[in-house]
């Protein structure tokens, strides 16, 4: 059974950070391309940042680079985003997604609101 589940959001103050963790399961988590996405209120889903199966390459939207880093771990089976320097323009349900050839896992999404 196929489990990918989204933790770490939460209220944060602008200028402040956060990690959210993606915990996989069920598939061979190392074979697969991990992506965040996010969905803020009122707007389309949009992609945030990608790694390789082997972690060797990160790529970034251009609205989070330099601010958010995406990593992960593969003994744990687990991809995480580092947050920093939010706004409010990053408020959003934060969706782990798993991907390999025409295979897409998505996780329930984690909320993040960033607001003093």
């Amino acid at each position: 059974q196929v489990q990918v589940a989204e933790s770490g959001g939460g209220l944060v103050q602008p200028g402040g950070s956060l990690r959210l963790s993606c915990a996989a399961s069920g598939f061979t988590f190392s074979s697969y391309a991990m992506n965040w996405y996010r969905q803020a209120p009122g707007k389309e889903r949009e992609w945030v940042a990608g790694i390789t199966s082997s972690g060797g390459t990160t790529t970034y939207a251009d609205s989070v680079k330099g601010r958010f880093t995406i990593s992960r771990d593969n003994v744990k089976n687990t991809v995480y985003l580092q947050m920093n320097s939010l706004n409010a323009e990053d408020t959003a349900v934060y969706y782990c997604n798993a991907w390999r050839l025409h295979v897409n896992y998505w996780g329930q999404g984690t909320r993040v609101t960033v607001s003093s």
